[in-house]
Protein backbone atom coordinates (compact mmCIF):
# COMPACT_ATOMS: atom_id res chain seq x y z
CA UNK A 1 0.00 0.00 0.00
CA UNK A 2 2.58 2.48 0.90
CA UNK A 3 4.24 1.97 -2.44
CA UNK A 4 1.33 3.07 -4.49
CA UNK A 5 1.26 6.32 -1.97
CA UNK A 6 5.03 7.00 -2.62
CA UNK A 7 4.32 9.26 -5.57
CA UNK A 8 1.84 11.48 -3.43
CA UNK A 9 3.83 11.44 0.00
CA UNK A 10 7.29 12.44 -2.26
CA UNK A 11 5.31 15.29 -2.81
CA UNK A 12 4.46 16.06 0.86
CA UNK A 13 7.86 17.24 2.18
CA UNK A 14 9.21 19.23 -0.63
CA UNK A 15 5.77 21.20 -0.70
CA UNK A 16 6.10 21.68 2.72
CA UNK A 17 9.81 23.01 2.17
CA UNK A 18 8.44 25.57 -0.62
CA UNK A 19 5.83 26.94 1.98
CA UNK A 20 8.39 27.57 4.90
CA UNK A 21 11.18 28.97 2.66
CA UNK A 22 15.10 28.09 2.55
CA UNK A 23 16.73 25.18 4.44
CA UNK A 24 19.14 28.11 5.87
CA UNK A 25 16.86 29.10 8.09
CA UNK A 26 16.99 27.67 11.80
CA UNK A 27 13.69 28.13 12.38
CA UNK A 28 12.44 26.56 9.29
CA UNK A 29 15.25 24.04 9.18
CA UNK A 30 14.64 22.77 12.87
CA UNK A 31 10.84 22.48 11.48
CA UNK A 32 11.70 20.23 8.75
CA UNK A 33 13.99 18.02 11.30
CA UNK A 34 11.01 16.93 12.52
CA UNK A 35 9.98 15.29 9.62
CA UNK A 36 13.04 13.28 9.38
CA UNK A 37 10.86 9.89 9.78
CA UNK A 38 8.66 10.90 6.89
CA UNK A 39 11.88 11.00 4.74
CA UNK A 40 13.04 7.81 6.21
CA UNK A 41 9.58 6.47 5.33
CA UNK A 42 9.95 7.33 1.69
CA UNK A 43 13.87 6.35 1.67
CA UNK A 44 12.25 2.56 2.65
CA UNK A 45 9.50 3.08 -0.17
CA UNK A 46 12.97 3.80 -2.37
CA UNK A 47 14.64 0.91 -1.60
CA UNK A 48 12.37 -1.44 -1.85
CA UNK A 49 11.97 -0.32 -5.73
CA UNK A 50 15.09 -1.02 -5.93
CA UNK A 51 16.29 2.96 -6.46
CA UNK A 52 19.44 3.36 -4.47
CA UNK A 53 20.11 6.66 -5.22
CA UNK A 54 16.83 7.79 -4.34
CA UNK A 55 16.60 5.90 -0.85
CA UNK A 56 19.64 7.41 -0.20
CA UNK A 57 19.07 11.16 -0.65
CA UNK A 58 16.08 10.45 1.55
CA UNK A 59 18.10 8.74 4.18
CA UNK A 60 20.85 11.69 3.91
CA UNK A 61 18.13 14.35 3.43
CA UNK A 62 16.54 13.35 6.78
CA UNK A 63 19.68 12.62 9.06
CA UNK A 64 21.03 16.75 8.11
CA UNK A 65 17.78 17.69 10.39
CA UNK A 66 18.15 19.30 13.83
CA UNK A 67 21.05 17.13 15.72
CA UNK A 68 18.69 16.45 18.48
CA UNK A 69 16.34 14.58 16.56
CA UNK A 70 19.36 12.21 15.56
CA UNK A 71 18.99 9.64 18.00
CA UNK A 72 15.25 8.56 16.99
CA UNK A 73 16.34 9.19 13.25
CA UNK A 74 19.00 6.62 13.86
CA UNK A 75 16.83 4.19 15.19
CA UNK A 76 14.17 4.44 12.66
CA UNK A 77 17.16 4.14 10.20
CA UNK A 78 17.72 0.38 10.85
CA UNK A 79 15.02 -0.64 8.44
CA UNK A 80 16.70 1.17 5.39
CA UNK A 81 19.55 0.45 6.37
CA UNK A 82 18.63 -3.34 7.02
CA UNK A 83 17.27 -2.93 3.08
CA UNK A 84 20.45 -1.66 1.23
CA UNK A 85 22.55 -3.80 3.19
CA UNK A 86 20.51 -6.78 1.95
CA UNK A 87 20.49 -5.26 -1.76
CA UNK A 88 22.70 -3.10 -2.10
CA UNK A 89 26.08 -3.86 0.30
CA UNK A 90 27.84 -4.04 -3.10
CA UNK A 91 27.84 -0.53 -4.33
CA UNK A 92 29.86 2.21 -3.43
CA UNK A 93 27.00 4.43 -2.51
CA UNK A 94 25.29 1.76 -0.48
CA UNK A 95 28.09 1.25 1.50
CA UNK A 96 29.05 4.86 1.70
CA UNK A 97 25.47 5.30 3.19
CA UNK A 98 25.75 2.66 6.11
CA UNK A 99 29.27 4.07 6.76
CA UNK A 100 27.87 7.60 7.41
CA UNK A 101 25.18 5.45 9.68
CA UNK A 102 27.61 3.82 11.81
CA UNK A 103 29.68 7.34 12.24
CA UNK A 104 26.25 8.71 13.27
CA UNK A 105 25.77 6.03 15.91
CA UNK A 106 29.54 6.34 17.65
CA UNK A 107 28.98 9.98 17.52
CA UNK A 108 25.52 10.09 19.22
Amino acid sequence: MIARLAPQLAEVVPARRRLLGPDEEPAVRARLGEHGEARITLGVVAAGQGDLEQAVTYGEWALKGDRQSLPPLLMVSREPAAIVNRDFADEATGREYLDHLTTLGRAG
